[in-house]
């Protein structure tokens, strides 16, 4: 298979690809580094493209996307609760003080 030649792929990969770039492209990232970034991250999560032959189909296991929740509960966990507290005063405080700069 060629670079760049996406036709291993499978549908559902392919507008993964898509939704993971549009959104580093509203965060400012250029289209061609979203790209890169978009498929790298699907190569990541989902083992390349889908060809034919053993293991199609096989379970990926915990993609990085599946990650996130966990590390944020388990880092949550560690505080005291008037630290998580206070973080959350901090954060809606700068929400409204951005909110109101916009």
């Amino acid at each position: 298979m060629p670079r760049g030649d996406k036709d291993a792929y499978t549908d559902k990969q392919k507008r993964k690809a898509e939704h993971i770039e549009e959104s580093y492209e509203k965060r400012g990232v250029s289209s061609d580094e979203a790209e890169r970034r978009a498929w790298a991250i699907v190569n990541k999560d989902d083992g390349g493209g889908k060809k034919s032959g053993s293991g199609r189909g096989k379970e990926t296991g915990h993609p990085a996307a599946k990650k996130g929740g966990a590390k944020g509960g388990a880092a949550s966990a560690s505080r005291s609760a008037a630290e998580r507290s206070a973080s959350a005063k901090k954060a809606a405080a700068t929400r409204k003080k951005r909110a109101a700069a916009s």
